[in-house]
C-alpha cells in the first residue's frame, strides 16, 4: 500500500489517498483534530456504511477495524481488487455534518511478457524485428529493450485497453536490429517495468528473451610455423590456415596460377607442408574457406632464398658502411688542405734588404762581389793625399 501524501480536509476532519497493489491490504484512516464526541463513520464509494464508530454494518469480512477512538477511525481492506477502487467517505456527525474523501487507487501488475521474432536464423547484415507484448496492467506498463547489456531504443510501441477489462491495458513494443557477426549468441531481452513491481525476483519474472543466431562468411588467416626467419633452399615450410565462420567453413589449399608441388603434404585441411624447398617453389599459395553464406581467402607469397642468405648479407652491408665513412673522412681532409693552401698563397709577401744593394749595378760577377762586400761603390771612395 502507498500513501500519496495528499490530505483531504473538511475543517478538522482529515484523511489520505491510498495507492495499493491488487491483492494486498489498503488502510483507510479518518482522523479528527478536535472532536466534541461526535460520531465518526466510514462509507464506501456507493455510500454504504462500512463502520459506524466501532460497529461494522456492512457484511464484508475483508474490512477490519484497526483502531477506534474519539480522534480516529482506522479500517483495513484486505485482498483489494479493482472493484474496490473509488472515493471513500469519512463522515463526522456534527452540525452541519463534515465529510472528507479518501481515493483508493488499485495497481494491477502486468502479466509475463512474450517475445517473437520474424526470423529465427539471420545472415550478417540482415534486419530482424522483435515484438514484445504484455497484457492486463494498470496503469499501462513500460517495455525496455536490451541487446546483451546494451539498452536499445524501441522502434515502435502501442497501448490499448484490454477488451476483458476496461480499466486494464495491453502494451506492445517493436524493435528492429541490423545484425553483425558480433551479435551471434547475444540475448535480446524484453523487460517490463511497472510501479506495482518493486522486488527484484518479480522484476526478473517480467522479462522474456530470444537469442540471436547470426550466420556469417569466413574470415581467413595464414600463419607460418616454420622455418623461423627467411625461407632458404633446403628448409621445410609449414603454413597453418585458420578460418572463423558460421556455419563452420570448409578449407582448401591451392597454388595460384600454377600446379601445387607433388611433394606438398596436407595434415588436416588446414596445414600445408613443403619439404626441401627450392626456387621452383616460388609463388603464391592460397587458403580458401567457404560456407553457406560466402567465401573468402588469404594468400601467402613464397620466396625461396639461397641457402647462405641471411649470413653474408649483413657482412657486406657492414663493409659498405665502413668504406663509406672512410671515403667521407678522406674527402673532408683533402678539402681542408686545399682551403688552407689557397689561404696561405693569398697572404704570402716579398721582403727586400739593402745589405747587397751595390751588387745590383755591377757589370759582372766579380764586380758584384766586390761591391757587395764593401757595401758601397769604389768609385765613390774619398781619396786623401799626403805631401
Amino acid at each position: 500500500m502507498f500513501s500519496q501524501g495528499l490530505h483531504k480536509r473538511s475543517k478538522n476532519l482529515v484523511t489520505d489517498n491510498v495507492v495499493v497493489v491488487e491483492g494486498e491490504v489498503a488502510t483507510i484512516s479518518c482522523r479528527v483534530k478536535n472532536n466534541d464526541d461526535s460520531v465518526i463513520q466510514l462509507l464506501n464509494p456507493s455510500r454504504q456504511t462500512i463502520y459506524f464508530r466501532e460497529v461494522r454494518p456492512l457484511k464484508d469480512n475483508r474490512f477490519q477495524l484497526v483502531n477506534f477512538s474519539s480522534s480516529e477511525l482506522r479500517v483495513s481492506l484486505s485482498n483489494v481488487s479493482l472493484v474496490d477502487e473509488g472515493k471513500y467517505v469519512c463522515q463526522l456527525y456534527t452540525d452541519p455534518p463534515q465529510e472528507a474523501f479518501a481515493t483508493v487507487t488499485v495497481l494491477v501488475p502486468p502479466e509475463t511478457p512474450t517475445i517473437d521474432a520474424n526470423k529465427d536464423v539471420l545472415n550478417e547484415g540482415e534486419d530482424v524485428e522483435f515484438t514484445c507484448s504484455t497484457t492486463g496492467s494498470k496503469p499501462a506498463a513500460e517495455i525496455k529493450w536490451l541487446k546483451g547489456d546494451e539498452e536499445m531504443q524501441e522502434s515502435a510501441g502501442n497501448v490499448e485497453e484490454d477488451p476483458r477489462e476496461e480499466k486494464l491495458f495491453n502494451v506492445t513494443s517493436r524493435l528492429v536490429l541490423k545484425v553483425s557477426r558480433l551479435d551471434d549468441g547475444l540475448p535480446v531481452t524484453c523487460q517490463v517495468e511497472h510501479p506495482a513491481v518493486k522486488d527484484l525476483q518479480t522484476m526478473k519474472d517480467l522479462q522474456a528473451q530470444r537469442y540471436l543466431d547470426v550466420q556469417y562468411k569466413p574470415q581467413v588467416q595464414i600463419t607460418m610455423s616454420q622455418p623461423q626467419g627467411l625461407t632458404r633452399e633446403g628448409d621445410t615450410l609449414e603454413l597453418i590456415c585458420t578460418a572463423s565462420g558460421k556455419p563452420q567453413p570448409n578449407l582448401m589449399w591451392k597454388r595460384v596460377d600454377e600446379e601445387m608441388p607433388d611433394r606438398a603434404i596436407f595434415t588436416e585441411p588446414r596445414t600445408l607442408i613443403l619439404e626441401s624447398l627450392n626456387k621452383t617453389d616460388n609463388g603464391t599459395y592460397r587458403c580458401s574457406a567457404f560456407n553457406d553464406v560466402g567465401e573468402s581467402f588469404e594468400d601467402y607469397v613464397l620466396h625461396v632464398y639461397d641457402s647462405r642468405a641471411g649470413t653474408e648479407v649483413p657482412r657486406s652491408v657492414d663493409h659498405a658502411v665502413i668504406g663509406g665513412v672512410v671515403a667521407v673522412v678522406v674527402f673532408a681532409i683533402l678539402c681542408l688542405l686545399i682551403v688552407l693552401g689557397r689561404y696561405f698563397a693569398r697572404h704570402k709577401g716579398t721582403y727586400f734588404t739593402h745589405e747587397a744593394k751595390g751588387a745590383d749595378d755591377a757589370a759582372d760577377a766579380d764586380t758584384a762581389i766586390i761591391n757587395a762586400e764593401g757595401g758601397q761603390n769604389s768609385t765613390d771612395e774619398k781619396k786623401e793625399y799626403f805631401i
